[in-house]
């Protein structure tokens, strides 16, 4: 009974471990991002969850991460990224990123 529980206790633990993935949220809302910088930690996966306030579709898209995706009106996106080295990553959100409120910056230490 103790090696069935030891063996029960151990695969928890590792089904765990594999399981933990950082969430961080970024929200939409009147074409702007908020926050308009995001500090992430190097090295993890993460997984970065758009919510589009507006009723109109909007795309994150950033370059220099690899990533671009379309958020329907009123709904919520995931965005797997990392493990990422330290540094400033940039992100915009497409349809409107010639205003600085659609610009965001993502920030690896």
């Amino acid at each position: 009974m103790k090696r069935l529980l030891s063996i029960a206790l151990l695969s928890f633990a590792a089904t765990t471990a594999f399981a933990a993935v950082d969430e961080f949220t970024l929200t939409i809302k009147d074409h702007a991002f908020e926050p308009k910088e995001i500090t992430l930690p190097a090295g993890k996966k993460i997984k970065l969850l758009v919510v589009n306030k507006d009723a109109t579709p909007a795309e994150f898209e950033s370059k220099p991460l690899g990533r671009e995706k379309v958020i329907a009106g009123n709904s919520t996106g995931t965005i797997n990224i990392g493990p990422l080295k330290p540094g400033r990553y940039p992100f915009v959100e497409e349809y409107h990123e010639n205003d600085a409120a659609a610009q965001g910056t993502i920030v690896v230490n």
